[in-house]
């Protein structure tokens, strides 16, 4: 048996998507396994004993960028039995669309009618593991056999990376003796960032708790300017215990300087998922446009999560992700840090 996952854009949906291998390899012990993916997202799945092949979107064998068509006519000479469209969108469907493999995707009206079946997204979770689990899972119908509700994904860093990660740290002179914090300073875009003056007003409770906290922040070099935003912001105190040069040069590095960290702290995202799937605890906050019922995974003690709806719902009636994804910078200014402050206070304390 030969089976595609079809997964493309974000590193958080890649890494999330992943969970399927292990679902399907469980039951189907010989099968052939096949990742499609966007290369950015590579360092997520990097030596995922799940999957047997990766392959980038647009790209053959001979890492030649082509067009959609000409990849699609290679993905149909890859002669799969299955294929999961996890992204069912235009592009991915005329993926299926072209091949005689037996297909599944989410049912949208552009594109059901291409594959030979579709589930609807469910609306409410029906586990704590959140929609994004829940219904990818679903997606398996299309297979033989009995398959769990949800899984959660995971991250497999080498004995090697996270020795030169802990390396990496020593030289930087981070004290490893201390608890060491991660800060998810800027989601994806604008509208997914936590206002810069809120998150340093709200990290003092941080030091508070853990006045030796070492305290790292998750960026890139071209974000330069907007770390220099958030330290004007912070206090004297707070700055103290930043280590604001220190930031890992890619993406596999970043993850297993992560796997080092007590907790992470900061905007949804990808960053939140790679640490779940390190289990290092995670304090997650929402963008107001992005549903937590979704992204919400495996809320506990130990995984917190904070969206303006838990605090103000009568912001959110009868408003359109659309709606609410322009209204962002309004509403985030009423997520004030007092709101959250409490919540932040008590998932500290349960690391202890």
């Amino acid at each position: 048996m030969k089976i595609l996952v079809i997964q493309q854009k974000m590193i958080g949906d890649v890494l999330t998507s992943s969970i399927l291998f292990r679902a399907i390899r469980e039951q189907f012990p010989d099968a052939e396994l096949h990742y499609l993916i966007q290369p950015h997202t590579l360092p997520v799945v990097e030596n995922n004993p799940y999957i047997d092949h990766i392959i980038f979107d647009r790209n053959t064998t001979d890492a030649t960028n082509v067009s959609l068509a000409a990849f699609a006519k290679y993905i149909a000479a890859q002669s799969f039995d299955y294929i999961i469209d996890v992204y069912s969108k235009l592009g991915t469907a005329y993926l299926c669309l072209r091949s005689s493999a037996k297909s599944i995707g989410y049912k949208k009206w552009y594109t059901q009618f291409v594959y030979n079946q579709t589930i609807s997204y469910l609306k409410e979770p029906k586990i704590n593991a959140g929609l994004a689990i829940e219904n990818r899972m679903r997606l398996l119908q299309v297979l033989p056999g009995n398959f769990p509700d949800s899984l959660k994904p995971k991250i497999y860093l080498s004995a090697e990376e996270k020795q030169n990660a802990l390396q990496f740290l020593k030289e930087a002179d981070v004290n490893l003796q201390a608890p060491v914090y991660m800060i998810g300073l800027l989601g994806s875009s604008a509208s997914k960032t936590y206002p810069l003056d809120y998150l340093a007003e709200l990290l003092n409770i941080l030091i508070s708790e853990e006045p030796e906290a070492q305290i790292l922040l998750n960026y890139i070099p071209n974000q330069k300017e907007e770390v220099n935003t958030f330290l004007a912001h912070c206090s004297t105190a707070l700055k103290s215990n930043i280590f604001a040069n220190v930031y890992a040069k890619n993406l596999r590095d970043f993850i297993a300087v992560l796997a080092h960290c007590k907790a992470l702290i900061g905007n949804e995202g990808g960053a939140v998922n790679m640490a779940k799937a390190l289990d290092v605890p995670t304090f997650a906050i929402f963008s107001p446009w992005i549903a937590k019922d979704a992204w919400a995974l495996y809320e506990d003690a130990s995984n917190v999560a904070v969206h303006l709806n838990d605090f103000k719902p009568e912001f959110f009636q009868k408003k359109s992700n659309k709606h609410l994804n322009k209204e962002s910078e309004m509403l985030y200014q009423q997520f004030s840090p007092e709101l959250i402050k409490p919540q932040l206070a008590t998932f500290l304390r349960n690391l202890s």
